[in-house]
């Protein structure tokens, strides 16, 4: 299989809190937590509160033992909230093509489409879903700033189906042969398969404000599975945003057959 690299220059983005400046201490309207669970051989861990005000919910994502690098560079991971369906982080079970990877087109039916993109900065709608330059940077990381939530992320939220989706394998530790991992995604043939299928997941649960629930993100298994839904779930294309900063690259590899 040959293989052609590119290569694209982005902006590095710093991650920051962001506050609500001038507004006085609120207590949250509901707050919600997940310890998020391992998929497809990751072994990074992650944990989430989300604290909401009216549609204001300010985020604490922390991240850690993810891949470091992607072809050489700091290894963009985005993660979203999805929502409006089952409320269920895939099992190996759902691998229904049998490639030894779970990708989105196969968790999807269980967690839904993105609802809110957990960018480092700037929008968060779901078309911001493959923005590389706003994904979390390297193998450990942090996300905390306060977002709007629309109507729906909110419903979802409430309902209890609200699932947080973090991408990005590791090819060290993802268990499929480099062809397999270096595959073309479903989402996005300029990118390779592993990057953009999901490392960590977890169902976003009610706690009291600033706690932590106890135990493993809530899983199950979806029986349904479509490549629009998929499509739908990651959604948009491959997005650069130019931003002040200095500039890291990101090889972009596409896969051709020999």
């Amino acid at each position: 299989m040959n293989k052609k690299m590119r290569f694209l220059a982005v902006p590095a983005l710093a991650i920051s809190a962001v506050a609500l400046v001038g507004s006085p201490a609120m207590a949250a309207d509901a707050s919600y937590s997940s310890t998020l669970g391992q998929l497809n051989g990751t072994t990074g861990t992650g944990t989430i509160t989300v604290d909401v005000v009216g549609d204001q919910a300010m985020v604490n994502l922390q991240v850690s033992g993810l891949a470091q690098t992607f072809m050489d560079a700091p290894y963009p991971h985005v993660q979203h909230i999805h929502g409006g369906s089952k409320g269920v982080c895939p099992t190996p079970a759902n691998d229904a093509n049998g490639d030894g990877i779970v990708n989105v087109a196969e968790g999807a039916p269980g967690y839904g489409d993105i609802q809110t993109t957990l960018t480092t900065s700037g929008a968060t709608t779901p078309a911001e879903g493959l923005n590389l330059a706003l994904g979390g940077q390297g193998g450990t990381y942090s996300i905390q700033r306060t977002i709007t939530l629309d109507a729906a992320t909110q419903k979802s939220l409430e309902d209890g189906v609200a699932v947080v989706v973090v991408h990005g394998l590791d090819p060290a530790t993802a268990g499929v042969p480099a062809e397999v991992f270096n595959s073309p995604s479903e989402l996005n043939p300029d990118l390779p398969l592993g990057a953009t299928s999901p490392a960590l997941c977890g169902t976003l649960v009610k706690t009291q404000m600033g706690a932590m629930p106890s135990g493993g993100a809530d899983t199950g298994v979806a029986t349904e599975s479509t490549s629009s839904t998929g499509m739908m779930a990651l959604g948009g294309g491959l997005v650069l945003a130019a931003a002040a900063g200095g500039t890291f690259a990101v090889r972009r590899r596409v896969a051709q057959n020999a």
